[in-house]
């Protein structure tokens, strides 16, 4: 598969392109990376090196990958955090113009905004506009349970209320919601949970819960699903994403790295071991 991904980058650690091109590659896709921001480092760590791309510069590379002739080959478009509108109206001028070139395309989107205990960490607006302009134009979402409860403009308490957000957000056009970390009452004590939903299924993935946080961990989660999906759709790809981002995380987790340790960890990503049992739900 070909993938447009469309994302920040840092040069130290992993998040955004960073974070997503990797995993893609691993798993044997051509990924063209067209980058929003370059910065040293992701801003979890409190200050950072770099520039913001300009938006008009950023169209300028999809405009030179389009003039490569791409555009018709290209499967899927991925995008992340989208720190402005205007960046947000190229991602989407993008997706229209590769749909055009080649209807069979998908569009992922991983609408990042904010996430449980941290709050909203984009600037205002931006929340906004992703809910009512870009969810919308998207075939796959990637919402974690914080940003889920946001779009829909209530709280997930239930994995009922789970099913029935994300089916919210499918009935707006989006034909696949993962929801990437969910905890509600019917999760079990000590776990976590990744849930995929479409309009006719759902299915639900528990794994253990590790005592860390690291930044990027949602654009490879979105990354490596996007991968599994197109080649071998929603539940296998839920499997896969959960096997692989358990395995990374738990590496990391028990180095007391900083940053996730994707090369290392990358037969978890090339040939995941699916230990964690798919349960339909609906």
């Amino acid at each position: 598969m070909k993938i447009l991904s469309i994302q920040s980058h840092v040069a130290y650690g992993h998040a955004g392109n960073s974070a997503a091109v990797f995993p893609l590659q691993r798993l044997g896709h051509e990924v063209y990376p067209v980058l929003t921001v370059t910065f040293s480092n992701h801003t979890g760590y409190g200050s950072t090196r770099g520039p913001l791309i300009a938006p008009a510069d950023v169209a300028a590379v999809i405009d030179g990958v389009e003039e490569r002739g791409a555009f018709p080959t290209i499967d899927a478009v991925l995008s992340g955090y989208q720190g402005a509108e205007a960046v947000g109206e190229v991602v989407l001028d993008a997706v229209a113009r590769v749909k055009a070139a080649n209807p069979s395309a998908v569009y992922c989107c991983d609408p990042v905004m904010g996430d449980v205990g941290r709050g909203f960490f984009v600037r205002e607006g931006i929340p906004e506009y992703l809910r009512d302009h870009v969810v919308p134009q998207a075939d796959i979402v990637t919402p974690n349970q914080f940003e889920l409860e946001f779009l829909v403009g209530r709280e997930v308490s239930t994995q009922a209320d789970l099913v029935a957000a994300a089916r919210e957000l499918v009935a707006l056009g989006p034909k696949v919601v993962l929801v990437t970390s969910a905890l509600t009452s019917d999760t079990p004590e000590g776990s976590i949970q990744m849930a995929c939903i479409t309009a006719a299924d759902a299915w639900v993935v528990t794994t253990p819960m590790l005592p860390m946080t690291v930044r990027g961990g949602g654009d490879v989660t979105a990354a490596v699903f996007l991968a599994h999906y197109l080649t071998d759709g929603p539940e296998v790809a839920l499997r896969r994403t959960a096997a692989t981002m358990y395995a990374v995380l738990e590496r990391t987790h028990a180095s007391g790295s900083d940053e996730m340790l994707l090369v290392a960890e990358q037969d978890a990503i090339a040939h995941p071991n699916e230990i964690f049992e798919i349960l339909s739900v609906a």
